[in-house]
């Protein structure tokens, strides 16, 4: 992805922000990339600082060589390979993105950069994991550290004339996460995404999609979109870009076909659509881990401060937006089926009270 600082029209969208939007879209994972769309050292280091590492920081540099290390080793110990001095030890960071985007001599380079980018991204994760378990920090003031990044970023935004109507950030309570959790059909240790959410209503439909790339150029890192967990029912990714003109020229360029939403609908990979939301729902619900920054109270003298809290973020528009708050799209209903659900898991094969037994919802 190319991260830039100005809104853009969708006739100034480049084959990287194109890129971007279908992984949310579809709920993809970088892992699947072929390569990444950087063109200058610029680029890379504002995208760096999305990830809360700063480029000229020794302790920050440092810290990514460290990750670039244990990727190398995975690489060599595992699958035993070759992997290039140049890229186990770039004479700075910033190369390896350049070469993993083919834009940097030696080309030869591009493949095993954009490999040793892959193992980073899973380390860098599995590092944040563990540090985030041992630090001393409550899970709602690591929910206030996300959403006030989120806050810091649509005020942004906003000053920037974003067309945007309401944002707001919520966590989910207690009660809500049991509900949450018995409704899943998996199993009670079932994973909750949506415990920290941030809403935003954006003026119409045209604007939302400009939006979500101004987030992802001044807030989420493109790369830690969750896989699997998108919602998509606002926009079809094949008839977006055959619709436009400026979009038809880079489709050639996409690292998979036009077909491929069709092939994961087909295969039985697409995202399953939520059970409880009515018919009509319309909405972009997708999942970030969003990089946020401990307090140095929380962690040991010498651990990294970055760790990431998982976000939900929907995106609409305004009349959508309304039009999911009549009959049964109310959230109203919603939990109304959803909560009849998790009842009826719960006391299937007991007796309830013929009070609770007799509630209908309401047609």
């Amino acid at each position: 992805m190319i991260v830039r600082t100005n809104p853009r029209t969708c006739e100034e969208w480049s084959l990287g922000d194109l890129e971007t939007l279908r992984l949310v879209l579809r709920g993809g994972s970088v892992i699947d990339w072929r390569r990444v769309h950087f063109a200058t050292k610029e680029e890379v280091d504002r995208y760096l600082r999305l990830c809360l590492f700063e480029p000229e920081d020794p302790f920050d540099r440092a810290r990514l060589q460290d990750v670039l290390d244990q990727a190398v080793q995975y690489l060599r110990m595992t699958f035993r390979y070759g992997v290039a001095e140049e890229v186990a030890h770039p004479r700075q960071i910033e190369d390896l993105f350049l070469w993993a985007s083919g834009v940097k001599e030696p080309k030869r380079l591009r493949r095993i950069a954009c490999i040793a980018l892959k193992l980073m991204h899973v380390v860098h994760h599995v590092q944040a994991r563990a540090l985030l378990h041992r630090a001393r920090i409550a899970e709602d003031e690591l929910a206030h550290l996300a959403t006030a990044r989120v806050d810091q970023a649509v005020a942004e935004l906003r000053r920037e004339g974003m067309p945007i109507v309401a944002a707001a950030g919520s966590v989910k309570t207690k009660h809500s996460i049991l509900t949450k959790l018995l409704a899943k059909k998996e199993n009670l240790a079932a994973q909750v995404y949506d415990r920290v959410r941030y809403r935003i209503v954006a003026a119409s439909r045209d604007d939302v999609l400009p939006l979500l790339l101004r987030l992802c150029d001044v807030l989420l890192p493109f790369a830690f979109v969750v896989p699997g967990q998108t919602q998509n029912t606002l926009f079809d990714f094949k008839k977006l870009v055959q619709g436009r003109a400026e979009l038809r020229k880079l489709s050639s360029e996409l690292q998979a076909g036009l077909d491929l939403e069709a092939q994961d609908r087909r295969s039985g990979h697409a995202p399953r659509r939520n059970e409880f939301s009515g018919e009509g729902y319309r909405a972009l619900n997708f999942v970030v881990d969003l990089p946020v920054r401990l307090p140095e109270r929380a962690v040991d003298p010498g651990d990294p401060l970055v760790t990431f809290c998982m976000l939900e973020l929907q995106l609409v528009d305004q009349e959508t937006a309304l039009a999911n708050e009549r009959g049964r799209n109310s959230h109203a209903r919603y939990k109304k089926r959803q909560l009849r659900t998790v009842l009826a898991r719960l006391s299937r094969g007991l007796v309830v009270p013929k009070r609770t037994q007799s509630r209908k919802e309401t047609p």
